[in-house]
């Protein structure tokens, strides 16, 4: 049944009504904080990489622009996945997806079946159901002592952490951390690995077998509510401050 003009026009609020919205106002004001804080990603990787002390092995999934992170990732060894879905021009050394991309590897396909990564930095596809896969190949392939990191584990509001990136009419805007933080705190609730996620550049996640730079938990949001996260970030996510990371890895 078509809708009357009047009630049509109900459902449809003007640009005027968006831009005074508290909730769209809420909402550029934590990206605006989010995007001001420091240190970037690259800094944490570059930390772990030093903290190593040695030739390390980095192995980037989701490249997109080299420029952004992986040219200025100081590791002796680099590989860098990316399928090239969202580049004019795609400079990953793998041009596969990170399923196709372990897929290979296992077989001893491309590299070695055998290889160790020392630290291997995710962020590709920013959905649960992905990024749980990318975790789960990757930890196969880590050396004992060497880090996982994440990126996008800590969206300030539920709108940036929306499944559908191409709808970018939300308090949000364009800006998109998707689902990444239910995978994360899924595997934070695994005995077996240590996690934190520094409270900087949209949350930086970091897991890892042996150095306890954050105790498991027990799983107390098992329907991955956004509104359970937010009111429990801190615990739940284990967020910690850069400097607090390197304390932690010096204890």
């Amino acid at each position: 049944m078509r809708l009357p003009f009047l009630r049509f026009r109900a459902f449809i609020p003007s640009k005027k009504t968006k831009t005074s919205d508290s909730i769209h106002f809420y909402g550029k004001r934590k990206t605006k904080e989010e995007r001001a804080k420091t240190p970037k990603r690259t800094e944490i990787i570059n930390f772990l990489i030093s903290f190593l002390d040695r030739d390390v092995n980095y192995l980037e999934i989701g490249v997109r622009n080299p420029e952004e992170n992986f040219n200025d990732i100081k590791a002796a060894t680099k590989y860098s996945v990316d399928p090239g879905l969202e580049a004019k021009v795609n400079l990953a050394d793998f041009k596969f997806t990170s399923d196709e991309f372990f897929e290979k590897l296992g077989k001893g396909e491309i590299l070695s079946k055998d290889i160790k990564f020392d630290v291997i930095f995710i962020d590709g596809l920013h959905l649960a159901d992905q990024v749980d896969r990318d975790i789960k190949n990757a930890l196969q392939y880590l050396a004992e002592d060497g880090f996982i990191v994440m990126h996008d584990c800590n969206p300030p509001t539920e709108w940036h952490a929306r499944e559908n990136y191409y709808y970018a009419d939300t308090p949000a805007g364009a800006f998109w951390n998707g689902t990444t933080w239910k995978a994360f705190l899924k595997w934070r609730s695994e005995s077996k690995i240590y996690s934190c996620c520094v409270d900087t550049d949209w949350g930086v996640g970091v897991l890892s077998k042996s150095h306890k730079i954050g105790e498991s938990i027990k799983h107390s949001n098992p329907f991955f509510e956004y509104s359970h996260l937010d009111a429990n970030r801190k615990e739940l996510m284990n967020l910690v401050s850069f400097d607090q990371l390197k304390t932690s890895l010096k204890a």
